[in-house]
């Protein structure tokens, strides 16, 4: 049941969805940022895995944005090159802030974690020619095309169905993500991850080294949200500071509590329920921000495990 479940879901998603928007923009185009900002999701609940509350994922996301839009724009590099140079960069700067700040637990780690995203927004607003300040960088490139030995690969975007492409891509790194998190947490590594949730004291008195885990899931969640974010300036062909700010990271969090933090798939689901239903509501924009509000609330009051355990509060009441 399982496995036709992933297959009908995979199905839905990598056909059902453009062959019914191939011709529109917009709702190919929310449904592709909902992918990419899920993968920026999976890196958040990695962390959470490792018992840290992780509210600076969009520092990383900017992060990734502005190395993606500096290589490309500025430095000539081709995008395909340019999105694994992202996600590097934010490992490897993921790796120098989370040595010292992954040993603080609870409030002190989530605050010094949201002052990441400002800190990076001013960065970025500060960062002279190189970041072009409050102008942002434009007219980034799409991507061109992809060949080995003079096979292509992938054609260049713009000689395509752009919208489409950036679909597909953003589909591929969400599915690729996915496995990546799914792999990690159903192996030695996903159980030594746990254990630091639980019981960082006992899980080093049987010689585990807790600051070396800690930095690698600390740097797997960065990398993601520095591709995520990579992917999402390609698609918007720019980048500004205000592109992902505070109020994006605590949306990064809340997605996975939303999905489900118990559940790997919970970021995914967290995420496009938000985001998609933030964007339907866009017509009321007085009332967008209460309306949220009391969904969120609804939910974490009657289903606190997030969205994919209803199946076994249903289950529970029938047996009630």
């Amino acid at each position: 049941m399982k496995i036709l479940g992933v297959c009908l879901l995979l199905a839905v998603y990598l056909i059902g969805v453009p062959y019914l928007w191939h011709d529109s923009p917009y709702h190919l185009g929310v449904i592709t940022t909902a992918s990419a900002l899920s993968l920026v999701s999976l890196g958040v609940w990695l962390t959470f895995m490792i018992g840290r509350i992780n509210i600076g994922q969009g520092a990383f996301a900017l992060l990734g944005g502005y190395v993606m839009a500096i290589l490309t724009a500025k430095a000539g590099l081709s995008f395909w090159l340019s999105l694994p140079l992202a996600g590097l960069a934010s490992a490897l700067f993921g790796v120098l802030v989370g040595w010292p700040i992954l040993r603080l637990r609870g409030v002190y780690f989530a605050m010094l974690t949201l002052s990441l995203t400002e800190t990076t927004r001013l960065l970025a607003l500060n960062g002279g020619a190189i970041t072009d300040g409050a102008s942002g960088i434009v007219n980034i490139p799409v991507p061109g095309e992809l060949s080995l030995f003079g096979w292509v690969l992938i054609p260049a975007f713009d000689q395509t169905n752009q919208h489409l492409a950036f679909f597909f891509l953003a589909a591929f790194l969400l599915i690729l993500g996915y496995a990546v998190i799914w792999r990690a947490a159903n192996s030695r590594l996903g159980w030594i991850f746990q254990s630091l949730q639980q019981n960082e004291d006992l899980a080093t008195s049987i010689g585990i080294n807790i600051a070396k885990y800690r930095v690698i899931a600390y740097a797997i969640c960065c990398a993601m949200g520095g591709i995520g974010g990579a992917f999402f300036t390609a698609s918007q062909q720019s980048i500004y500071p205000s592109s992902f700010v505070v109020t994006d990271s605590v949306y990064f969090m809340l997605y996975c509590f939303l999905g489900g933090l118990g559940y790997t798939f919970g970021p995914v689901v967290g995420t496009f329920v938000l985001f998609v239903s933030f964007e339907l509501l866009h017509g009321l924009q007085q009332y967008q921000t209460l309306l949220y509000a009391v969904v969120i609330i609804a939910l974490m009051l009657w289903l606190p495990n997030g969205l994919l355990s209803l199946r076994k509060v249903l289950s529970a009441g029938r047996q009630q």
